[in-house]
């Protein structure tokens, strides 16, 4: 079994989505996330427990890897194809059984910017890691990050900006978010963005790679 659950992390930190699929060269002709799921659950382990010992292990190792620049936004997306791949097969088993996720974030590029690369790293990553994700977009207004966190309660929102003429948006809606509800946590992030911007604007965190969001997560989640 630890045998399977190590096979599948794999799949996940390189990429592999299934048997027929040529990426990544040296693992061709190989099972891949679909195959490995399938068989985990054919011999009785739990939907979480592959969650927990094989993908998230899977996806926390590209997470660090792309802090690190030991890969790039290419080989993330293959990793996030082969977590969805193997994602596919669980999710109707947590909707059937009404399992708990990690927790829930909610995010979006902020108004005026339409960049989204960057928010869809940072959500894809959140997911591989047992967070539900809400994914408002670009372009949103403070209004629509309020609402959305008022009809999630404990949720954390994530604010995204690529350009710097955006930043000011970012803070207007972090101010506004935080007059309306001052319990409500921030994570910020995006190329102008640093941490003496963060705390000027009064967010919670400021991370420049998507695993540092995971990280604040996961310490407000134990």
């Amino acid at each position: 079994m630890n045998e399977l659950f190590s096979q599948l992390a794999t799949c996940i930190e390189f990429g592999k989505i299934n048997k027929t699929a040529p990426f990544p060269p040296n693992m061709k002709d190989q099972e891949g996330s679909h195959e490995i799921t399938l068989q985990l659950l054919n011999q009785g382990v739990s939907a979480d427990d592959i969650l927990q010992k094989a993908l998230i292990v899977g996806m926390e190792k590209v997470g660090v890897k792309f802090r690190e620049n030991k890969v790039f936004v290419p080989q993330v997306l293959m990793s996030a194809k082969a977590m969805d791949a193997a994602m596919a097969h669980l999710k109707p088993i947590f909707a059937e059984n009404n399992t708990m996720s990690k927790g829930t974030f909610i995010i979006g590029t902020v108004e005026g910017d339409l960049h989204d690369i960057g928010k869809n790293l940072v959500a894809m990553m959140v997911e591989g890691n047992g967070y539900e994700v809400i994914d408002l977009g670009t372009d949103v207004k403070a209004e629509t990050f309020i609402a959305a966190a008022d009809q999630h309660p404990g949720a954390v929102l994530g604010l995204s900006a690529l350009l710097t003429t955006t930043m000011n948006n970012m803070e207007k809606i972090t101010k506004a978010i935080k007059e309306h509800n001052q319990e409500v946590k921030i994570c910020i992030g995006g190329a102008p963005v640093n941490q003496e911007f963060c705390d000027r604007i009064g967010a919670d965190s400021y991370n420049p790679d998507p695993q540092g969001v995971v990280e604040f997560l996961n310490a407000r989640a134990s």
